[in-house]
């Protein structure tokens, strides 16, 4: 039998594990902060590894920015990136299909991953996206208005010159939430919610655990998955990683099934049509610190543009009105890595907007660096000291 130290994965668990071939026999130790997408992804990449993994949330799992978000499998206007997050984006889109396919069968909560494809109105910058699609290997078509009718119906003007990307998809984020839940507590994974981490356990060159509200918990590796709020918890340890919250605010309309087809993004507004007709429309980009609540303004903001772009929206209820905050980082190019000068520590964190799309393979690379495995891209652009933008 498997020694799975303090944690309470069962014994059968890691022994059946074992016999099936799906893990190594060496059983290390890693504690997960952040119950969100990244956080849940990192932690099922590492029990995947054969680690035994906690994972602590301050709060409720999938809450926060990743719950909050639209769930486009695609950085909003791609080209506008730098390559570092491209490469992240591109891992990430080539295996959503799959990954969908396999939790959705594992826990019978299916994402819902649908490739729906985004058209684009951003005229000026036709060029750079050419020449970005040619670099990355990427569909980006330019469509005349009638092309654009055709591909969504329901756009109220419909133009010349705007962008078409096929290839584009989504998720239904907080189904996909569910489902990594679900699909952790299969594997024996222990998530303690509402069980905030209060500091690390550092000293002698180290970190060697953390102190939450509910006890002293050691690890081999400590990552840092919190959102916006990995800054707070790193800002007193050296080099701390440049994360802050900027809001964002988002509409969701009831609609009949097939009212709106295609996701449309213009001047960093967009439309999501889910499967069952519920439609979102966002987001604001506010700087305000912490702070969560909605505004009249921001709703009567959205829903004036939403319902002008698309006027069937106007007869559509809105259904629900919530914000969440990103946590940005520099040039949107997130933290994954070893700390420069902390051994056990490690962080995924910062990943601004693109959370969701960057997140499969941000947790691949976080666990490759953890465990030692070689890494799926070149980890030096985001590690804690690389320069961003």
């Amino acid at each position: 039998m498997i020694d799975c130290g303090n944690f309470p994965t069962s014994g059968e668990f890691c022994h059946s594990a074992v016999l099936s071939g799906r893990f190594s026999i060496l059983m290390n130790r890693s504690l997960v902060i952040g119950g969100g997408a990244i956080g849940m992804l990192t932690a099922l990449q590492l029990r995947e590894a054969g680690h035994s993994v906690m994972v602590f949330e301050r709060g409720a799992t999938g809450r926060e920015s990743s719950w909050a978000g639209g769930g486009i499998i695609s950085p909003l206007f791609p080209w506008r990136y730098l390559d570092s997050v491209t490469r992240l984006a591109s891992w990430s889109q080539a295996h959503y299909p799959d990954f969908c396919d396999q939790i959705a069968q594992s826990t019978g909560i299916d994402p819902e991953y649908t490739p729906s494809g985004l058209i684009l109105i951003a005229h000026e910058e036709r060029a750079r996206a050419a020449s970005w699609a040619t670099q990355h290997d990427r569909v980006v078509e330019t469509i005349d208005r009638e092309r654009f009718a055709q591909l969504e119906p329901q756009a109220a003007t419909p133009v010349d010159g705007a962008l078409w990307m096929p290839q584009v998809g989504q998720v239904r984020n907080p189904r996909l939430l569910r489902a990594l839940r679900l699909r952790l507590d299969q594997l024996g994974v222990e998530v303690r919610s509402d069980d905030a981490v209060q500091r690390l356990l550092v000293d002698d060159g180290g970190c060697h655990g953390l102190l939450s509200a509910s006890g002293t918990y050691t690890a081999d590796a400590v990552v840092v998955c919190a959102g916006a709020w990995s800054g707070g918890l790193l800002g007193d340890l050296p080099n701390p990683p440049a994360v802050h919250p900027v809001r964002g605010q988002m509409l969701m309309f009831r609609a009949p099934p097939g009212t709106i087809t295609r996701m449309v993004l213009e001047a960093n507004r967009y439309v999501i049509p889910r499967r069952d007709g519920r439609t979102l429309f966002g987001s604001t980009i506010e700087d305000v610190g912490f702070d969560k609540v909605t505004t009249q303004a921001a709703r009567d903001e959205l829903f004036k543009i939403a319902t002008q772009r698309f006027p069937v929206l106007r007869d559509c209820p809105v259904e629900a009105h919530w914000a969440g905050l990103r946590p940005s980082s520099p040039a949107g190019v997130p933290y994954i890595g070893r700390h420069p000068r902390l051994d056990g520590l490690f962080v995924n964190a910062g990943h601004f907007r693109n959370g969701i799309v960057l997140g499969l393979a941000s947790a691949r690379l976080a666990a490759d660096l953890i465990v030692g495995r070689t890494p799926i891209v070149d980890p030096a652009p985001y590690a804690w000291t690389a320069a961003r933008g």
